[in-house]
């Protein structure tokens, strides 16, 4: 924290967002949108922080694409399932300001800015048992974009994450998915990813990476490009390392520079969107369980995500939430070596839905359903791991891996032989080899795989009830009877991928108000400082209910940072 400043650099504006992902974007967005001068700064050599290495599902009940889709529900209904779900951490005025801001949010871009969505009307919530627990509807994400639209900024944009794309080309969940992981089954799907692919082939030759935008690289490239238009400047590799806080009041940041630091005065008040703390290890160390160290965990953010905008915010006086049910919106992830002995990470989202595949300890026994979402399939694993490794092993036959793929390998017609060199994929010919390669304990797969099969084979898992949920369903597949997420694993050879705890970004940040206004210790405002995204406590109380309450939130809590710095009152 600085109070004053004596460098010689100073620059003007209304309002300093800090941080570049959709958080960050959203409130640069609103403000400008509203009449403010804003500057965005970002630590990294590009724009997008970990939004854009996201699937990029919102989670925003009510929404305009569901209701025009005559999907229409009262507000008090996404209520009730927040309130069931989060139990003692639901925040009413929080949660209030998220329900009654999300859908005008989602309005205002789509009638404003280039930020268009596309729906999830098909998209459940994860626990459908809960009351009040959606069946579709409460879903967006931005529409694919065309990035030759984004012109020159382009090349300022995080591109997609390398283990979730192929060869650089990022897939869309939904028909797009549905088509690679069907592509041997349809000759509508074999035509649709060859043409995918073919126009991906045409980019990389000439633009050297994807043009076709989807996920949360579309989610940036629209918010950026829509930044852009509105005369919103856009500062890369300008990390902020000090707030000044003058009069009891936050006016402004220092940023370094390529020219030298630079004083950024913001006459309105700071935005605070840097990511969250995803790869502070001391932080994680002292809230993240079953991690002494604070490497046990393998987390998807970039690096450049690691607490900056907390430590800015404690530096006025700012306080992180460390009293959620999570520090961390878990997600199972297994480490993907390369050949120049680098490693990657790889979220394990789409294939333990599958009919066909099952998580074990290292005991070899099952401990979840594993069509749940990934927050609970790793919290169930953090509870259950025995001995000091958390960690886990996916188990699936070798025809499931050629049909659906198992993570970073893909599926028919790409070679899976690479991975077993490499170590990633382990392989044996009985269950019981397998167990060996792996060092599970191979009585306990016998047993567990028998048992597993006995009711697979009649599409049942009577252990974990795992296809009986719509969320379940969505994950299976459609074409697979009479259960979509259960089919026995019988036939070797048979292969296994470890998977550790990881996450896609943190929940335990700086905490706020309904305006998205940072507190102090007494609870109420630091005038001129305010967050969103990860660098806000999630108003989830760090829980998981449904896809997407990460980046929901984020945006909508930009959205009414934006609006507030603005003094914007009726919605647009």
């Amino acid at each position: 924290m600085l109070t004053d400043t004596s460098l010689h650099t100073t620059v003007d504006c209304d309002v300093l967002i800090i941080g570049s992902g959709a958080a960050g974007l959203s409130a640069a967005v609103t403000a400008a949108w509203h009449g403010q001068r804003v500057i965005v700064v970002e630590k990294d050599e590009v724009f997008g922080g970990a939004t854009a290495w996201s699937g990029g599902w919102m989670w925003v009940p009510c929404n305009p694409l569901a209701q025009r889709a005559g999907i229409i529900e009262d507000r008090s209904l996404p209520r009730t399932y927040l309130e069931h779900e989060l139990g003692d951490h639901f925040d009413p005025t929080m949660i209030d300001a998220f329900l009654e801001a999300a859908p005008n949010m989602v309005s205002f871009f789509e009638r404003h800015t280039a930020l268009q969505f596309a729906d999830g009307n098909a998209i459940a919530d994860i626990h459908g048992d809960t009351p009040g627990a959606g069946t579709g509807g409460r879903s967006v994400i931005a529409a694919p974009y065309n990035a030759y639209a984004v012109g020159k900024l382009l090349k300022r944009l995080r591109k997609t994450m390398r283990e979730t794309s192929f060869m650089g080309m990022p897939i869309m969940a939904g028909r797009d998915l549905t088509a690679f992981l069907t592509l041997t089954r349809s000759w509508r799907s074999l035509l649709h990813v060859t043409q995918r692919f073919g126009k991906h082939l045409i980019d990389l030759a000439l633009k050297g990476r994807a043009m076709h935008l989807v996920n949360g690289v579309a989610l940036i490239a629209r918010l950026a490009k829509s930044a852009e238009d509105l005369g919103v400047q856009l500062w890369e590799s300008a990390p902020a390392t000090d707030l000044i806080h003058e009069h009891d009041r936050v006016v402004g940041a220092v940023v370094e520079t390529a020219k030298g630091r630079i004083a950024i005065r913001a006459r309105k008040g700071v935005v605070l969107a840097a990511g969250g703390f995803a790869n502070d290890i001391e932080r994680r160390k002292a809230l993240f369980p079953r991690t002494p160290t604070g490497h046990e965990h393998l987390a998807l953010p970039p690096l450049g995500v690691n607490g900056d905008g907390l430590r800015l915010g404690e530096s006025v006086g700012g306080q992180v939430a460390e009293d959620l049910a999570s520090a961390a919106a878990w997600a199972p992830v297994s480490r993907v070596p390369y050949k120049d002995g680098s490693a990657g990470h790889f979220p394990h989202i789409i294939e333990r839905g599958k009919p066909g595949i099952i998580g074990v300890l290292a005991n070899g026994q099952r401990f979840v359903n594993e069509a749940n979402g990934y927050y609970d399939y790793v919290a169930a694993m953090v509870a259950a791991a025995p001995g000091t490794e958390v960690a886990s092993w996916l188990i699936c036959t070798r025809a499931f891996q050629r049909r659906y793929g198992l993570g970073v390998s893909r599926p028919f017609p790409l070679p899976v032989e690479p991975f077993i060199r490499s170590g990633y994929l382990k392989t044996g010919h009985s269950i019981e080899a397998l167990a060996l390669a792996c060092g599970i304990d191979p009585a306990g797969l016998s047993q567990t795989v028998t048992e597993y099969n006995r009711h697979a084979r009649n599409g049942e898992d009577p252990q974990f009830g795992r296809g009986t949920t719509p969320y379940n369903r969505k994950q299976g597949d459609a074409q697979h009877a009479p259960n979509p997420c259960v089919a026995p694993i019988e036939q070797g050879p048979f292969y296994a991928v470890k998977v550790e705890a990881g996450c896609f970004g943190t929940f335990a940040g700086l905490k706020t108000n309904a305006h998205a206004q940072v507190l102090n210790t007494d609870g109420q405002p630091i005038a001129g400082l305010y967050s969103a995204g990860s660098d806000m406590a999630s108003i989830m109380g760090g829980h998981y209910p449904a896809g997407g309450i990460n980046l929901g939130p984020a945006a909508t809590f930009g959205y009414i940072a934006g609006r507030h710095l603005a003094g914007a009152t009726a919605y647009e």
